[in-house]
C-alpha cells in the first residue's frame, strides 16, 4: 500500500513538473505574460541597492551656431552625428562647402543654392561639416543599415519617395540619392528595422500603406494597403480631409518578429511583410497621441532571462500628446484666433504580446508635454527632453516651452516614478532633437516653428547645440563608474554567443555578482518627437571574474536587429562610457 502511495506521488510530482516546464516556455513564446505578473518591477538588475544621488544635472553650450537646423537626427557609428532640415523653404545660415559649392536644388526650380541643409556634426570636438541633399527631405525618416550607412526615406516634393544614404566609412561623402523609388508617399512616415536588417515604412501623409525596403539602393518596391492607416485619420473635415493625428505612428519590432503599431489612439500587432492583423487592441482614452498632438512613446528595456530565449517583460509606454481637436483650435489653417490647447499629461502602457492585452494607467508627468522626445539611457531609465506644454506640432501652434527634462523610472513603485531635472533656458519646441551619445550625456539641437529661418521672433530659429549630463554624471559617482577596457572586450557578438567585458575602475574596485548590468542602445533616429529604431537590450551576465564579465548575446534578430549598438556597463545604477560593438 506504501509504495502505491509513493508511485501516485511520484506520478503526480512528475506532471506537475512537465505542465510547468511546457506552461513557462508557453509564457515565454507569448511574451512573458505569467512572468510579467512575477517582474511588475521589470525584474531586479542588482542584488544590492543602486547608488543614489541628488544631482540634478548639468547644461552646457556645445556649439553656439551650427547653421543647420536639426529636424530629422541621427548618431552614426563613427562620432557623428548627422542632420538636416527642408532643401525647398529657402536658405539655411550657413553655405555649403568649400566655397563656391552650389548645386542645383530641385526642389527650387533647378536653381544653383549656395546653402547647407545638412551636416555631420562631431559630438566629441563641437565642430561640424555641410553635407551635400537633394530631393526635399521635409519630414522625412530614417534608419541605420547593419553596416552602419545612415539611411533616409521619403520627404516631399521631389524627395516623396526618395531613398538617400550616407555611407559611415566616408566622412567627406554627401548623400547618394534614389528618387522615385519607394512604393508610396513616405511624408511624415515611421521606419521600424526588422530582423533581417531591411525596414518597414509604415504610413505617411496620403500613405494608407506600409512597405519593406532592404537595405540596398537597389530594390523593387512594393507596398501593402493598409486600411487601419485610414480609420485612424481623425477627425474628418469633409471628403479625403482630415486634421490626421496618427502622423509619425510608433512602430516597434515585437519579439516575435511581427510590429506593434500605434496610431492616433488605437494600437495593433501585425505581420510587417503581409500586413496581417493579430490583434487589435483597446482604444487608448485621453486623445491623439501623434503628429500634430505629438505625444511620446518608448519601447522599455528588453530583458533577457536566465534561459537568454526572452525578454522578461515586453512593454510600451506612450506619454502626453493632446486632444483629437487641439491641432484645429491652433493652426492657421484652420482658424484666426489660436487657442493653445494644454497638452496631456498622462501616460499609459500596454503588454502588446499578452492575450487579452490592455492599458494600465500610468504615474502622470510632473507637467504636461506635447513635442517631446523619449530617450533611453544608458541605465535602463528614460528621460523626457524638450517640448512644449500647450499647443501643437506645426508653425508657430505651441507655447510654454517645456525646459525641464524628466528622468522616468518605470520599473520604481507608483508615485516614484518621475524626477524633474535642471532646466535649460532654451526653447526646444517645433522640429528639435535629441540623442543619447556614447559618453552618456545628452545631445540637444534644433528647435524652428517657423515657415524659415527667423530670429527676430518669440521663438526664433535655433541654431546653438547644447549637451545634457544626467543625474548619474554627478563626480561625485566617479569612483563607481566602469571604464571598459576595450582591447580586451569583444566589439562583435554573435547571436546566442558568449562574450566578455573587461572594465575597470579609479577606485580599483572588483566588481561582484549582482553588481552589473549591462545595456545594448540600438542608436534611433530622432524627428517630430519620435525616436525611430530605438531599442534598449539587457543582456544574460554568466559570470564575472576579476573584473571580466562573460555576458550572452541577444538570440537572433527578432529581439536585436543587427547592426551597431552602443554597449555601456553600469555599476549598481553609475554607467561608464559605451564602446560600439556590432551584432549579427
Amino acid at each position: 500500500m506504501y509504495s502505491l502511495f509513493k508511485t501516485y506521488v511520484l506520478l503526480f510530482l512528475l506532471q506537475f513538473f512537465i505542465f510547468s516546464g511546457f506552461a513557462g516556455r508557453r509564457d515565454r513564446l507569448a511574451g512573458g505574460a505569467h512572468r510579467n505578473k512575477r517582474v511588475k518591477d521589470g525584474g531586479a538588475d542588482y542584488t544590492m541597492p543602486e547608488i543614489s544621488t541628488k544631482f540634478r544635472g548639468e547644461w552646457v553650450l556645445d556649439n553656439p551656431n551650427v547653421g543647420v537646423g536639426a529636424m530629422q537626427l541621427q548618431l552614426m557609428p563613427n562620432d557623428q552625428v548627422v542632420w538636416f532640415d527642408t532643401t525647398s523653404l529657402g536658405p539655411s545660415a550657413r553655405k555649403l562647402e568649400p566655397p563656391g559649392n552650389c548645386p542645383l536644388n530641385p526642389d527650387m526650380n533647378n536653381k544653383p543654392d549656395c546653402f547647407a541643409h545638412a551636416l555631420a556634426y562631431n559630438w566629441k570636438t563641437g565642430t561640424s561639416r555641410t553635407i551635400v541633399l537633394s530631393g526635399e527631405p521635409w519630414c522625412s525618416s530614417g534608419n541605420l543599415w547593419p553596416n552602419g550607412n545612415l539611411v533616409a526615406t521619403g520627404g516631399t516634393f521631389t524627395g516623396v519617395k526618395a531613398v538617400r544614404m550616407l555611407p559611415k566609412d566616408d566622412l567627406k561623402a554627401n548623400f547618394i540619392e534614389r528618387r522615385n523609388v519607394l512604393a508610396d508617399y513616405r511624408w511624415y512616415a515611421s521606419n521600424q528595422v526588422l530582423e533581417d536588417g531591411s525596414a518597414v515604412l509604415v504610413g505617411g501623409r496620403d500613405a494608407f500603406s506600409i512597405e519593406v525596403v532592404p537595405p540596398s539602393l537597389n530594390f523593387q518596391p512594393k507596398k501593402i494597403d493598409f486600411p487601419f492607416l485610414k480609420e485612424t485619420c481623425t477627425p474628418p473635415k469633409g471628403p479625403n480631409r482630415f486634421i490626421e493625428n496618427n502622423l509619425y505612428p510608433f512602430v516597434y519590432l515585437l519579439p516575435d518578429g511581427n510590429i506593434f503599431l500605434f496610431a492616433n489612439d488605437r494600437s495593433m500587432n501585425l505581420n510587417p511583410r503581409t500586413g496581417q492583423i493579430f490583434v487589435e487592441h483597446p482604444i487608448l482614452p485621453g486623445g491623439a497621441r501623434n503628429y500634430p498632438a505629438s505625444g511620446m512613446s518608448a519601447l522599455l528595456p528588453l530583458k533577457l532571462g536566465p534561459d537568454n530565449l526572452f525578454p522578461l517583460n515586453v512593454e510600451v509606454v506612450v506619454c502626453g500628446g493632446n486632444k483629437h481637436t487641439a491641432f484645429e483650435m491652433v493652426d492657421a489653417k484652420h482658424v484666426k484666433d489660436k487657442v493653445f490647447v494644454p497638452a496631456l499629461q498622462d501616460c499609459h502602457r500596454i503588454h502588446p504580446m499578452n492575450k487579452g492585452a490592455k492599458w494600465e494607467n500610468e504615474q502622470n508627468m510632473p507637467t504636461p508635454r506635447v513635442m517631446g522626445d523619449l530617450l533611453h539611457l544608458p541605465t535602463g531609465d528614460l528621460l523626457m527632453i524638450n517640448g512644449a506644454k500647450k499647443g501643437t506640432a506645426a508653425w508657430d501652434d505651441a507655447i510654454d516651452p517645456n525646459f525641464a527634462p524628466v528622468l522616468y523610472t518605470p520599473f520604481k513603485r507608483m508615485g516614484k516614478r518621475f524626477k524633474e531635472m535642471k532646466p535649460t533656458n532654451i526653447a526646444r519646441m517645433y522640429h528639435s532633437t535629441s540623442a543619447l551619445l556614447p559618453d552618456t550625456r545628452i545631445l540637444v539641437a534644433g528647435s524652428n516653428p517657423n515657415q524659415f529661418y527667423t530670429f527676430n521672433v518669440p521663438f526664433p530659429t535655433e541654431l546653438r547645440v547644447e549637451k545634457f549630463s544626467p543625474h548619474y554624471l554627478d563626480r561625485a559617482l566617479d569612483k563607481d563608474r566602469p571604464t571598459i577596457v576595450e582591447p580586451t572586450t569583444d566589439k562583435v557578438l554573435k547571436y546566442r554567443a558568449p562574450f566578455k567585458i573587461t572594465v575597470q575602475f579609479k577606485s580599483n574596485i572588483v566588481l561582484q555578482p549582482g553588481e552589473a548590468k549591462i545595456t545594448l542602445i540600438y542608436p534611433p533616429f530622432t524627428t517630430h518627437g519620435f525616436s525611430q529604431n530605438q531599442r534598449l537590450i539587457v543582456p544574460t551576465i554568466k559570470e564575472i571574474n576579476n573584473n571580466v564579465i562573460t555576458a550572452l548575446a541577444p538570440p537572433c534578430g527578432k529581439i536585436a536587429p543587427p547592426g551597431y549598438y552602443m554597449m555601456f556597463v553600469n555599476r549598481l545604477g553609475v554607467p561608464g562610457h559605451g564602446i560600439w560593438v556590432h551584432i549579427d
